[in-house]
């Protein structure tokens, strides 16, 4: 199971206590040489409730409870992701 459905089967809102969600991965670059190059190799899943709107930002590498593979950041080099 992706860690995107399980925050979704297991979300409650921490603020009106609703349990729908939307997740969305987002990839940003860092500083120095991967700001310059656009390499986005800092992702992060930003949670949000469908009924306040707040938003709950994870690292899916904690969750996983290892460092994902860098091949997203290899594919941002050779095609500019």
């Amino acid at each position: 199971m992706r860690i995107e459905d399980m925050i979704m089967n297991k979300f409650t809102c921490s603020r009106c206590g609703h349990t729908e969600c939307n997740v969305k991965e987002v990839a940003m670059s860092g500083t120095g040489l991967s700001k310059v190059f656009d390499i986005e190799h800092n992702h992060y899943l930003f949670v949000s409730c469908t009924h306040c709107g707040i938003v709950e930002v994870y690292d899916p590498d904690v969750l996983r409870g290892h460092k994902s593979g860098k091949l997203g950041t290899v594919m941002d080099i050779l095609f500019g992701g």
